[in-house]
């Protein structure tokens, strides 16, 4: 999180600093997440229970799963897929651009000073 503090007022600058030492307190006031989850479960089997029961943590992992596995399998067709080139910088032929994606530099550049894009087509 970043913050641009160039722009704020000394006024703002020491609201800011008051509001975040009264977090740090309060955060340093919480007890250690592993004591707390500790405290839940022992609660929950003395009272007969098991998290996935009370929560259905069991189900929420279930759902998230296959969304994760789609995902994962989506980026690799993504990688897989090699597309040939369309235009080629004439200054420097090792650069070139398939026309997908955000145009490059070299191209943007030229085309700013008045050239089309059709000027860099690789012809066959």
């Amino acid at each position: 999180m970043a913050l641009d503090l160039k722009g704020l007022t000394k006024k703002e600058l020491d609201s800011l600093i008051t509001q975040a030492r009264k977090q740090q307190t309060a955060l340093k006031k919480r007890k250690p997440v592993a004591g707390v989850r500790k405290k839940i479960v022992d609660m929950a089997k003395a009272e007969g229970y098991t998290l996935i029961e009370l929560f259905g943590i069991k189900a929420a992992a279930k759902k998230a799963a296959p969304a994760k596995k789609a995902a994962k399998k989506a980026a690799v067709r993504k990688v897989g897929k090699k597309v040939p080139a369309k235009y080629r910088n004439p200054a420097n032929t090792k650069e070139t651009w398939s026309g997908r994606g955000k145009q490059p530099r070299w191209m943007a550049e030229q085309v700013k000073k008045g050239k089309k894009a059709e000027d860099f087509l690789i012809k066959k």
